[in-house]
């Protein structure tokens, strides 16, 4: 089914629709990788929602918690480099399925450490595992959705994040409180393995598929940068030539640093400095990741209307990132200086918000900033960015936490970095990296 229009900015173009069997592989890949990535920042959170009772058990100070909960980002950051390349050049479907096994292993083996020393290998292996997940969600996205469809598609999967971190609060609060902090890590860690082998059982790359002319016309009409020639690594290393490429890593670096001051440390921020009950926090502490959540459905909305209303891909999610990482700082800010806790939580969940919308317009960057065959590659460079910020974030603010005692002085240094990003975005990220290997 075909039909004459003008959209995106692209003239003349002719829109396919999907056939059944890609809607079918749409509906499912997209819950899995929902399901996938709200499974993941349950296993993230399970560290900062018992930071307290571990710090307590292992006798780890307040510094040393946050090398800690750096740990995991570092690991994740540092692998996002090769895991983009190996996810372009032989797929989502077998990386995911290995991430998700390996990472989830990894988040059970926390429930079992007696030292401080083990318990960081089990969290640098935790970010090995989970580095997969969203340059992979990204090549899915790229595989299997239409170009005026992948923004909304990349909101549903960033929305994932949230909702994870949303329901993990008070879930593993009451499995914490009802159990044991050792027990929630092994029982999120089995729902790991099992989801791994629903992922391999029915997600399918297109190479596995034998696809018709009109769903490959779907598939790759108007992207300029279509392809399916395999990556080579010396045309990867070009990538970092181009600054757009550079605009997407600080870009991502400000958001993610902000992100991760809150997944890091919000719990502890709303017991010792805003003075909650454990229990309390536990309900609390969700409401700002449901902002979250509704930010990233609505970012990747935005992405697709305003390719419907004209605008160049790029150009519309550029947009986007700019002016959410400026409203970042400046609910950051806010927070700061709030007096009341009702106004601190509405800041907080104002900053969540834009920092989703920032994440959705981001990674819906990546489709249509890269040529097909880097989609993941590029993805993962910038993720590299941003979890370097993320990895800076909790061990910085346990610095200088542990050193003031308050959190005003880690929450203002967010605000700086995430708007010197947003000028570096606007500045560096202009147009698509072309696909001629040359560039």
């Amino acid at each position: 089914m075909i039909e004459s229009t003008r959209q995106g900015g692209i003239e003349g173009s002719v829109v396919h629709s999907p056939s059944r069997r890609i809607i079918s592989t749409q509906r499912w890949s997209i819950a899995l990788l929902v399901a996938g990535g709200a499974l993941n920042y349950v296993d993230r959170a399970t560290l900062s929602v018992a930071n307290k009772l571990i710090q307590d058990e292992l006798g780890v100070t307040v510094a040393r918690m946050g090398v800690l909960l750096s740990a995991f980002l570092w690991a994740y950051a540092i692998a996002q480099l090769p895991v983009g390349g190996l996810i372009d050049r032989y797929g989502p479907r077998r990386l995911l399925a290995l991430g998700l096994f390996s990472w989830s292993i990894a988040q059970a083996a926390g429930g079992l450490v007696r030292s401080y020393g083990v318990f960081i290998v089990a969290r640098l292996a935790l970010g090995v595992g989970e580095a997969p997940l969203f340059p992979g969600g990204a090549r899915v996205v790229r595989d299997w959705f239409g170009i005026r469809q992948r923004g909304f598609a990349t909101g549903l999967c960033q929305s994932a994040s949230s909702l994870g971190n949303f329901v993990a609060v008070p879930l593993l609060t009451f499995l914490m409180l009802r159990l044991s902090w050792r027990w929630m890590f092994l029982i999120v860690g089995a729902a790991g393995v099992v989801l791994a082998a629903v992922w391999w059982h029915i997600h399918r790359d297109p190479s596995e598929i034998q696809l018709t002319p009109d769903e490959r016309l779907y598939l790759t009409e108007g992207d300029e940068n279509a392809t399916s020639r395999p990556p080579s690594f010396a045309e990867w290393k070009r990538l970092f030539a181009h600054k757009t490429t550079w605009g997407m890593i600080i870009g991502f670096f400000g958001n993610m640093y902000t992100l991760w001051l809150y997944t890091g440390w919000l719990p502890y921020y709303l017991e010792h400095q805003r003075h909650m009950s454990i229990a309390r926090v536990g309900v609390v502490g969700a409401i700002p990741y449901f902002f979250g959540c509704v930010g990233a459905v609505v970012g990747g909305w935005l992405c697709d209307f305003l390719t419907r209303r004209g605008w160049a891909p790029i150009a519309g999610r550029k947009l986007l990132v700019s002016c959410a990482l400026c409203g970042i700082s400046v609910s950051t800010m806010g927070a700061v200086f709030a007096q009341a806790n009702s106004t601190a939580l509405a800041f907080i969940s104002l900053s969540l918000f834009l920092i989703y919308i920032v994440s959705s317009a981001a990674w819906a960057t990546v489709p249509v900033a890269a040529p097909s065959q880097y989609t993941a590659s590029l993805g993962s460079i910038q993720n590299f960015g941003g979890y370097l910020g993320a990895a800076l974030a909790p061990t910085v603010t346990g610095l200088i936490v542990g050193r003031t005692g308050s959190f005003s002085g880690a929450m203002t240094l967010s605000a700086a970095i995430t708007l010197l990003s947003a000028a570096a975005y606007l500045l560096l990220v202009r147009e698509p990296i072309p696909s001629d290997p040359g560039f």
